[in-house]
């Protein structure tokens, strides 16, 4: 009897996603009414930086388009539906976000929805490992939140980071749900236009809710430096989600690693499968959970790691320039606060560095307004002394003192708004009005900076982004310390669930039995 209820609500919903697609009283076929909302961010509950509401760049209405360059005016997908964009903001990594710019931010794209509804479908783009001041699961939060104005006949698409966490209320919650293949995630923009076309597709045909969701919990935390899909064994893993994807009878796996630097009971690895064959879904997600909890001794570091020390010796001592090193510990692209100063005080106390025919090295970056002001006033060619960093997070090193010339003085991008060079012995030092994450050439060229040039290049981040690992001629990653700290085993977790892998390495082998979350509005 169970089961012919559930087969007839299975039943139902696909016919509800068929009137959707019904033809107007007149005899033309009317376009499906897609919303467009989402926020994301990466945020670490091991740093003290919290984040406000203006870091989030939040676009409305038509400006929404713009992150989406296969929703431009003309493009085909564009012409497939009516969209109605609502509130989509993202935000760079970093510390917590405060309750108040949660709820600001929410309350807004709740209005916006209401007000545009009633809808066929909503792309929902978020990351997945958002953390809240005082909340957990913001993203099962928020959806939940979504659903109580959409309701539960719309037909709901999400995309997010491989590096977000899926809880079982975010699964319950979407209909639709997939993640990056690849990090570093060059495969992004591919991702958010597959859960389109998944959710353009669903429509269309009057498919409607897939029947089946697994849902299979892998008690993995891993950082995303030690699980890339450069190197193996993440690059055999997610070659095999694609073709899993694209079996008949399903239409979406996904292997989420997780969010290592948050510290709530979500946080883990997940697989998730979705389709309308039952024991495809459940068959396919058990064989790939499986797969990834046997390689999870594999995984090691994309690069070679060392003390900061021994990541400069190495760095000195090669003949290929230039030489990148990651600052891993504070890295902004992974929710650090970005002003921790603890290498480059190392830095600046070496005496290599203190003559300005040293070793050219550059280092990017540090935050500090103040200095900033300091360097405008003293102009190009000018002398500027001041402190810089540590306003956020001290915990590692004080703020540290920078007296050197100015080289340039930038308007930065949406980030960083202004940006100097100062020169302090042979040390180009990168100072911005608030945290950016350096990731391509032009970042340092629009600088007059080249780091082609240099000896070495010294920049907060983990893995390299593709365009400077296509420019390193030698590098490594400093296991330095800051709030997403590549040495989990020095960070104080208490709410993550255990047993979990690297913690408990002799731990039993999990249950890794698919579960069958319901569909989005049915309760067990």
């Amino acid at each position: 009897m169970k089961h012919s209820i559930a087969g007839f609500i299975v039943w139902l919903f696909c016919i509800q996603a068929t009137f959707s697609q019904s033809t107007t009283s007149s005899g033309t076929t009317r376009l499906p009414r897609i919303a467009i909302t989402g926020l994301g961010i990466e945020s670490s509950t091991f740093s003290p930086a919290v984040t406000r509401e203006e870091a989030f760049h939040a676009k409305y209405g038509d400006n929404v388009f713009t992150s989406y360059p296969f929703l431009n005016a003309g493009a085909p997908f564009r012409q497939q539906a009516t969209w109605l964009p609502a509130l989509v903001g993202k935000s760079l990594p970093g510390g917590a976000v405060t309750r108040d710019a949660y709820e600001s931010l929410v309350k807004q794209t709740l209005d916006l929805l209401k007000k545009n509804g009633p809808y066929d479908g909503l792309y929902l783009d978020i990351h997945g490992a958002m953390s809240v001041v005082g909340l957990d699961d913001p993203e099962g939060d928020y959806i939940t939140r979504i659903r109580s104005v959409i309701g539960y006949n719309t037909l709901l698409s999400t995309s997010m980071d491989l590096h977000g966490n899926v809880s079982w209320r975010l699964a319950q919650n979407a209909d639709l749900i997939t993640c990056y293949r690849m990090a570093p995630h060059e495969d992004a923009m591919q991702t958010k236009e597959r859960a389109v076309v998944n959710l353009l597709d669903r429509l269309k045909t009057g498919k409607g809710k897939p029947a089946y969701k697994a849902w299979i919990p892998v008690p993995i935390l891993l950082p995303g430096e030690k699980t890339s899909t450069r190197i193996e064994p993440g690059k055999s893993l997610y070659k095999k989600v694609e073709p899993a994807s694209t079996q008949p009878g399903i239409v979406d796996a996904a292997i989420w690693i997780g969010y290592a630097w948050a510290d709530e009971p979500r946080n883990h690895a997940v697989v998730m499968v979705t389709g309308d064959d039952k024991q495809k879904v459940t068959t396919t997600a058990e064989k790939l959970a499986l797969d990834f909890w046997n390689v999870r001794s594999d995984f090691d570091f994309v690069a070679p790691t060392g003390t900061l020390e021994a990541c400069l010796a190495k760095a000195l001592a090669s003949p290929k320039h230039p030489f990148f090193i990651s600052d891993t510990g504070d890295n902004p692209t992974a929710g650090g606060a970005g002003d921790v100063t603890w290498t480059l005080t190392q830095l600046l106390a070496r005496p290599e560095f203190q003559r300005a025919d040293g070793p050219s090295l550059i280092y990017a970056s540090i935050p500090d307004p103040d200095l900033v002001k300091k360097a405008i006033a003293a102009g190009v060619g000018g002398t500027v002394d001041g402190l810089a960093g540590a306003r956020v997070d001290a915990r590692f090193a004080k703020p540290v003192r920078l007296k050197g010339t100015v080289e340039s003085i930038v308007n930065g991008d949406k980030d960083a708004e202004v940006e100097v060079v100062v020169k302090v012995g042979s040390i180009h030092v990168i100072v911005t009005q608030k945290r950016k994450p350096y990731h391509k050439e032009n970042d340092f060229t629009r600088l007059g900076l080249k780091p082609r040039e240099a000896s070495i290049v010294v920049v907060k981040i983990g893995y390299l982004e593709p365009e400077l690992y296509a420019m390193q001629a030698g590098w490594i990653m400093a296991l330095t310390p800051g709030g997403v700290d590549q040495d989990l085993f020095r960070l104080p977790y208490k709410r993550i669930k255990r047993p979990m892998f690297p913690f408990d390495k002799a731990m039993n082998q999990p249950n890794l039995t698919a579960q069958l979350v319901p569909l989005s509005g049915v309760t067990k």
